[in-house]
């Protein structure tokens, strides 16, 4: 299969070097969308500009529509494009796509393409563009099918049979009253097998589940999972039906969360782009990267205050960065732990306190065991057992404070309403250097005498 595919791509390149536009366009449009937006995207610049001539802008729409264009990609695009040609193709995309590609442009340019196309679907695309960011209302589609509750079946698969080339799904059809408020839905599968002369609001589930305009996409994205839906209608506070949010928008939501959360545990900035520049990928990096080494410079302060200690038994020095990883390590257990129940609202505040009883449980069994494992390997390998006694303890303290400070953090700031994935492994790791150093150090000085 995977030499066919090549094959094709390799047919379609000598098929644009040699401008045969027929051919390209048979071989071409009878791939599957995905793999006409991976060939879009392979190939360079000047090929593409050859394609936008091939091909029409309703064309390209569905390679817009079912590749994986980074966000930053758009912008690069359709630049290479004849800007009437740009426009028309963005007003043949699904409403709530063509807002995606418009919201990472300027503003002056998003304005030029709206100018440019024809003006019902500028309409459509104006009315969404004003939600705010990373809500309902900004992802949702107005292509959607309705009919009144007090039509028969026979004229809903009428409304259904006109309006679903247009539509984004179909096999949801929601149910209005007069007012035009949701009242029900009913599934295309309800549709077909029910009786032409029967009423609509007597097949329909008026147990409709929908969420509101102002909803947080991942609260939306999270419900969608949580019932198995295709889609779920987007109301207002009066109930009044404004579009619909399907199961692929939700997909591309979770990518999108699931990026940001990593990109703030790592102290990275922005992975939704992959930086082809060296200096790009730099300036991403470096303000986390010199927060750290601030935060790394009070561990080396640290040690030099134990430098007395140090310097008297030399073989403690060995142990720090043993004793510190460790502790790092268990926080960062404890913190991923935390921040995937905050973000899956498997915590509520009822069990909180239970969670970090838990931990402080799992952080005594870890470094009791993990003592007692350090304190067999020093006696074997360096036959000290006060030393491997004083690592030992170090670590079994470091490891229950780490476990404690590596949930407690994320919740607590989970309740000042910061966002708990900052609190990252970096930085959970930094903190409980400093701990883990303390607290080692700290018990060398208090029992130098013995050792």
């Amino acid at each position: 299969m995977a030499e066919d595919i090549e094959y094709n791509e390799d047919n379609l390149i000598e098929f644009l070097q040699e401008n045969d536009m027929q051919s390209f366009r048979n071989e071409y449009l009878m791939l599957h969308p995905y793999d006409r937006g991976t060939f879009y995207e392979k190939i360079g610049p000047e090929f593409r500009k050859t394609m936008y001539h091939y091909l029409s802008p309703k064309e390209l729409a569905e390679i817009f529509e079912t590749s994986e264009i980074y966000d930053h990609e758009y912008k690069q695009f359709l630049e290479e494009m004849d800007t009437t040609y740009a426009a028309d193709m963005i007003s043949y995309m699904f409403v709530d796509n063509a807002v995606d590609v418009l919201n990472e442009l300027d503003k002056s340019q998003a304005v030029s393409y709206l100018t440019l196309m024809n003006k019902e679907a500028a309409a459509k695309i104006k009315s969404l563009l004003h939600y705010e960011e990373h809500t309902a209302g900004s992802i949702m589609t107005t292509e959607y099918v309705t009919v009144p509750g007090n039509s028969t079946v026979r004229s809903a698969m009428t409304i259904l049979r006109n309006e679903a080339p247009e539509a984004e799904t179909i096999y949801y059809v929601f149910v209005v009253n007069e007012e035009r408020q949701l009242a029900g839905v009913v599934s295309l599968r309800d549709l077909i097998i029910a009786d032409e002369d029967m009423l609509i609001h007597s097949i329909m589930s008026d147990r409709v589940v929908s969420v509101l305009v102002s909803d947080d996409q991942e609260d939306v994205a999270r419900m969608i999972k949580d019932y198995n839906f295709l889609a779920v209608p987007v109301v207002d506070f009066q109930q009044h039906i404004l579009g619909i949010i399907t199961v692929d928008d939700i997909i591309d939501v979770l990518d999108e969360e699931a990026s940001d959360d990593y990109s703030k545990l790592a102290a990275v900035s922005d992975m939704d782009t992959f930086d082809k520049s060296p200096l790009s990928a730099a300036k991403k990096r470096l303000p986390w990267l010199i927060i750290l080494l601030v935060l790394g410079m009070l561990t080396a302060n640290l040690i030099d205050l134990f430098t007395e200690t140090i310097s008297k038994v030399a073989l403690l020095a060995a142990f720090i960065p043993l004793i510190a990883g460790t502790a790092g390590n268990s926080g960062t257990q404890s913190l991923a732990v935390a921040v995937r129940g905050i973000a899956t609202k498997d915590i509520e505040d009822e069990s909180k306190f239970k969670l970090l009883l838990r931990e402080a449980g799992t952080g005594l069994i870890t470094g009791l065991i993990c003592a007692i494992f350090v304190v067999g390997l020093i006696y074997v390998w360096k036959h000290e057992f006060l030393i491997g006694l004083l690592v030992g303890a170090a670590i079994f303290v470091s490891i229950f404070v780490a476990t404690i400070s590596g949930s407690f953090i994320p919740l607590f700031m989970h309740k000042m309403k910061v966002d708990p994935a900052v609190a990252s492994g970096p930085f959970i790791t930094t903190l409980n250097d400093i701990i883990s150093i303390i607290i080692y150090l700290g018990l060398a000085t208090l029992f130098i005498g013995d050792l």
